[in-house]
């Protein structure tokens, strides 16, 4: 601590600028609170004194330690500032100690608002990515780290980082990983198959059974439209693709179209009809089989959900079992994408793509990689402009970056009956191919997955289907996220799962009585499918059946390869 009469001067005179600073703020935020923006009211913020005082008391008392401690270096696990430059450079040290500071006060200060609980959360959000933005990483002049590489190679790093930049706003994106090292059909999707059918909107992929009998029921899989449909088959160790033909089972999957200017019509009836529903039929022809098994995966799950009712309605279930893999079904409760929607937002989009238009893949993109912007954006915004440096090649970031269009009608469907209005679960609210939908006739056995760490399908939430589905049910819950929890190929004997025979109304209560194993979920499931999958028969010799479905290209296709 210093005790020179000139530092504790100094010192209380930054003490009643902060004080000063924080009343200023305070007024900003009151006359904030009576304001409007684009229709939307912003509610008045009016704080708990206790919790206000003592947040600016603890406020005052760290930034003072802050102030006289300076050259201590940064103390903290944030990777962001993990290098040691950060701490040997005292200017870079006390703005990332500051900025921390400040981020942890303003994080207070939302928790210490009297406000309702989703008003909070689109607060904490905002704070969060003001604070993912602003951090002093992202800037040479406060990044240590990138001012040394600049030094140890002459300013070279810097004219790299130029040159990323002015590649990345060519295309439109920040880079995530070595996209030139990826290619669809020679290095990811890659197993092998042929394009048996096709429409506006699909194509169906048969792929070539790896086992000399499959079982007598096929399989069908329905990936989100949202996405590139290779997530399910990246590469030959990690492909789900690639292990359920390898267990015998004659695989079918979706390939979405990516749309254009000629879909911009399309609405959730068409991907309903020409997706799920046209695919179920085509594979029972080609197979010759009265039923088939199908999976559906995200949206995927929510149209395979959809067409399912659709099928019910008209007294068809050619079904003999559902797997829905981190899906919503039940939309009560949506993680943080509920913060941006509500009866303005969807208006909004209703007004301007409602009826047609085209929902580029790039803001849908974006959007997702906000929900995660230090590790999603700002992470490779230092490392390729900052420090330039090339991402490194990572197939599944070159599938994130491979965005897909979504067609206005559909998008704005999908928003105000799902997300806004939850009407799937309310029987015969909406009409979906000319049928009033009841997720009730659902009567076929279900294997539930949902991943314990997903902002995206909140766990909750993908349990929670299992209350609309009357047959016989199972649920499990594996590690990891949206993607990682579902993506866990039993080889590579990673994370773990838990499983429980009941199953209660709310996900808590599964949790509490379920056992954890460890592995892949993978496993279980093919367990679970096996007796529904039909006796064994050999398999086909070639693609699709007779002069009706011919092979019309190889895998994976040529829709999956069109760029938004």
């Amino acid at each position: 601590m210093h005790s020179d009469p000139g530092w504790a001067a100094a010192t209380q005179q930054f003490q009643q600028a902060l004080g000063d600073g924080w009343s200023k703020a305070m007024q900003a935020i009151s006359k904030a609170g009576t304001a409007s923006a684009n229709g939307h009211s912003i509610p008045h913020l009016s704080f708990s004194p206790d919790k206000l005082a003592a947040l600016q008391q603890a406020y005052l008392k760290e930034a003072a330690e802050l102030w006289n401690h300076g050259l201590a270096g940064v103390a903290s696990g944030d990777k962001r500032f993990a290098s040691p430059d950060w701490g040997s450079n005292p200017v870079a040290a006390f703005s990332a100690a500051t900025y921390l500071l400040n981020g942890r006060t303003l994080l207070g200060l939302v928790e210490a608002t009297d406000t309702d609980p989703k008003t909070k959360a689109r607060l904490r959000f905002a704070v969060e990515q003001w604070m993912a933005a602003s951090a002093p990483s992202n800037f040479l002049a406060l990044n240590a780290e990138a001012q040394r590489k600049a030094i140890e190679t002459r300013g070279e790093s810097i004219a790299k980082g130029i040159q990323n930049l002015l590649n990345d706003l060519q295309q439109g994106y920040v880079s995530m990983t070595d996209e030139s090292q990826f290619e669809v059909g020679r290095n990811v999707a890659t197993t092998e198959g042929a394009v048996v059918f096709e429409n506006e909107l699909m194509q169906l992929i048969e792929y070539k059974p790896s086992t000399a009998k499959v079982y007598e029921r096929p399989y069908l899989v329905v990936p989100p439209c949202i996405n590139k449909f290779y997530i399910l088959d990246l590469q030959p160790e990690n492909s789900l693709v690639k292990y359920l033909v390898d267990q015998g089972h004659r695989t079918f999957v979706v390939s979405w179209r990516n749309p254009d200017q000629t879909l911009q019509d399309k609405g959730w009836d068409d991907y309903v009809g020409e997706g799920p529903v046209e695919a179920i039929r085509v594979v029972r022809e080609i197979a010759g089989s009265k039923q088939i098994n199908a999976l559906g995966f995200c949206v995927g799950g929510t149209l395979l959900g959809t067409a399912l009712a659709v099928l019910a309605a008209r007294g068809e279930k050619p079904v003999a079992s559902a797997t829905f893999l981190t899906t919503l079904l039940d939309f009560t409760e949506t993680g943080v994408l509920d913060l941006f929607i509500d009866e303005h937002f969807v208006q909004y989009r209703e007004l301007q793509m409602g009826q047609r238009g085209l929902l580029k893949g790039q803001e849908l993109a974006s959007t997702f990689s906000f929900l995660r912007p230090n590790d999603l954006v700002w992470n490779y915004v230092v490392g390729n402009y900052l420090k330039g440096e090339t991402p490194p090649a990572f197939d599944l970031l070159y599938w994130n970056s491979d965005s897909t269009n979504l067609p206005g009608p559909m998008y704005a469907w999908y928003l105000r009956n799902t997300y806004l209005e939850n009407n799937l679960t309310k029987p015969g609210k909406v009409t979906v191919c000319g049928e009033k939908i009841d997720l009730g006739k659902l009567d076929m056995p279900v294997y539930v997955y949902g991943s314990r760490e997903d902002h995206i399908v909140p766990i909750g939430s993908a349990y929670a289907s299992v209350n609309h589905l009357p047959g016989k049910k199972r649920f499990v819950m594996g590690a990891s996220g949206h993607i990682a929890g579902v993506i866990n190929p039993p080889a590579k004997k990673k994370r773990s799962y838990w499983t429980n025979d009941k199953l209660p109304d709310v996900h808590a209560d599964w949790l509490a009585g379920a056992t954890e194993h460890p592995g892949s979920w993978w496993s279980d499931w093919s367990g679970w499918l096996k007796p529904l999958a039909g006796k064994q028969v050999p398999a086909p010799k070639r693609y699709g059946k007779g002069t009706a479905y011919q092979p019309i290209e190889p895998a994976p296709g040529r829709y999956v390869k069109a760029k938004a």
